[in-house]
């Protein structure tokens, strides 16, 4: 019992360190890039379900889920945080701080429209309120 508590403990340990240098590399960890990461998995998520439950995806023939788009998706979300990583880094650079917030809105933006069009996809009603955020992202962005 005791190994098994010492190996949970030096895995726990192991995941906080990792954590830690993953945030200090993006600057610290912000609500806007906590917002990102939800707004992916919700992305892929609903992808998911329009190409495996609903079997009406634009992105294959036959509208089925396609273990090379899943992980073409997956590439996109990784490089999505790599470019947010570059921004904080430019920020750096500049000697500011509103790259990296600019380039997180401008993904949540395209999230949000990509969220959007797996809902459609579905045949799912989006309710009004949440096309006006979306189009106040969208301004934001410009």
């Amino acid at each position: 019992m005791q190994r098994v508590e010492t190996g949970l403990s030096s895995v726990t340990i192991f995941l906080g360190f990792l954590g830690g240098l993953i945030a200090s590399a993006f600057g610290g960890w912000t609500s806007g890039l906590t917002a990102l990461c939800i707004f992916m998995a919700i992305d892929y998520s609903t992808g998911l379900m329009v190409g495996g439950i609903f079997k009406n995806s634009i992105k294959t023939k036959d509208g089925a889920l396609s273990s090379g788009e899943c992980f073409k998706g997956l590439c996109k979300k990784g490089t999505t945080l790599f470019i947010v990583l570059m921004a904080y880094h430019l920020d750096i650079v500049a000697g500011t701080d509103f790259i990296k917030t600019g380039t997180i809105i401008a993904y949540i933006v395209n999230e949000s429209i990509s969220i959007t069009e797996n809902l459609g996809q579905m045949g799912m009603y989006i309710p009004p309120p949440l096309r006006k955020g979306i189009e106040v992202l969208r301004d934001k962005e410009e």
